[in-house]
């Protein structure tokens, strides 16, 4: 007779978020799991990988081709060459991960960037004065929001100041410039304000690099969306799970082209990889912490309005009270913008449906995509809990403690009263 191995079980969690946290053992996500939330979810990330696909274009533009020009004022007019670039993970150029689709920037981005918001064909310099563009400035917020970070990024960031990198990024530096005697002297005044902008400039490519391999993974999904191919939300963050370890070990990397020249600021050879110094970082940062939006809300810092420990912040999108968005300038906002351009059909009929329709649009984006962040957040926690914990049908009662242990620490940050894990509870959270 063979014996029938039975799981063993575990009391019920005592956590606040236990039924969480059971979904979350039973391989689900944080996300419940509803027809809705799974329209509305891969409908975002359709609108989102539209602008994202310029983002990551534009930030390896910057980092690579802009370098250090003291007066930028063209840097988010990206060249030809940038926008016909193949992404490494699209198409026929993909490795490992089988993406379908253009490599080169997706149709619906080249009309948005041809004709704006106005709708007709105009000179770039009129779309970008009027705003009928992509908002770059978004992007350069996450960026920067991962430079100002430091501690998310230990190694990646040690590097930065290194002889190696230094002495690298010196030669950089001297080539942009060998040209211009006054920026070579104040260079020779000031060598640590250089230094510090490459290093930032590192960044650029860092999160560039990330998302270049965001932007398919959320094209491909809508196609399989489309096609009927995800019977929930489990299986859309299981794709994003599958994802995560098919793209893990791409090397982050920065190279800046100088007349003609390539140079290896941080070389692919550095051995920096997508998963550890890009995403990961890019998740605590932008997820999580952030930093107060200026001119939102007045903080007292005095009266600890403001954490003392910037591993304490907790204005990511996670947290957001994203109810007040549409102030002019603020990055989230930015973001609901560019997304509302790119809306597939079937999610603009849904918010025409509720609240003020149309009127309200930026609410209801935001809220949907502070639902599709919690399921990403899910898709990373469970690829960690994959790589350095144990498979959620393990019949160790202690593996399975472990597990439970895992997801209470990481429900805790969400017990916080600023954060929305309760709201995406409920569908009327629009």
């Amino acid at each position: 007779m063979t014996a029938t191995l039975i799981k063993p079980t575990l009391p019920p969690s005592t956590h606040p978020f236990a039924d969480i946290i059971h979904r979350l053992e039973a391989g689900g996500s944080m996300l419940p799991d509803t027809p809705e939330n799974l329209k509305q979810i891969i409908g975002i990330y359709k609108a989102y990988a539209v602008p994202m696909d310029f983002y990551w274009r534009d930030l390896l533009y910057i980092g690579e081709q802009v370098f250090l020009n003291p007066l930028p004022f063209f840097k988010y007019f990206i060249s030809k060459e940038y926008l016909q670039r193949p992404n490494d993970y699209a198409c026929a150029n993909c490795s490992p991960l089988i993406l379908r689709g253009e490599a080169v920037v997706h149709p619906e981005l080249m009309y948005f960037i041809e004709k704006g918001e106005a709708g007709r064909k105009l000179p770039k310099i009129m779309h970008h004065l009027w705003h009928g563009r992509v908002n770059m400035e978004f992007a350069e917020a996450c960026m920067r929001s991962m430079f100002w970070h430091k501690d998310i990024n230990p190694r990646f960031n040690d590097y930065l100041y290194t002889d190696t990198y230094k002495a690298a990024a010196d030669k950089a530096i001297r080539a942009y410039f060998k040209r211009n005697p006054v920026m070579m002297g104040l260079y020779k005044l000031f060598p640590e304000m250089f230094l510090e902008k490459v290093r930032e400039l590192s960044y650029y490519a860092n999160l560039g690099l990330f998302w270049e391999v965001m932007a398919p993974v959320f094209f491909e999904m809508s196609d399989i969306y489309d096609e009927g191919g995800f019977a929930g939300v489990p299986d859309a963050m299981d794709f994003l799970v599958n994802g995560i370890f098919a793209v893990a070990g791409r090397p982050i990397y920065h190279h800046a082209y100088i007349n003609g020249e390539c140079f290896e600021i941080i070389p692919k050879s550095a051995g920096f990889t997508w998963l550890y110094e890009a995403a990961l970082p890019y998740v605590e940062a932008i997820f999580y912490r952030t930093a107060p939006f200026r001119g939102t809300k007045s903080y007292n810092a005095q009266a600890k309005q403001v954490p003392a420990e910037q591993q304490n912040f907790h204005y990511g999108i996670l947290y957001a009270d994203l109810f007040p968005v549409g102030s002019a300038g603020i990055p989230p906002t930015l973001l609901m913008q560019d997304m509302t351009h790119f809306l597939p059909d079937y999610l603009l009929e849904t918010y025409q449906e509720h609240g003020r329709g149309e009127d309200d649009l930026l609410n209801q984006v935001g809220v949907t995509f502070q639902r599709s962040m919690y399921n990403v957040t899910s898709a990373v926690i469970q690829a960690l809990r994959c790589a350095l914990l144990y498979p959620l049908d393990d019949t160790n009662p202690e593996h399975l403690k472990a597990n439970r242990e895992f997801f209470e620490q990481n429900l805790d940050r969400f017990t916080r009263p600023e954060a929305r894990l309760k709201e995406i509870q409920k569908q009327k959270y629009r």
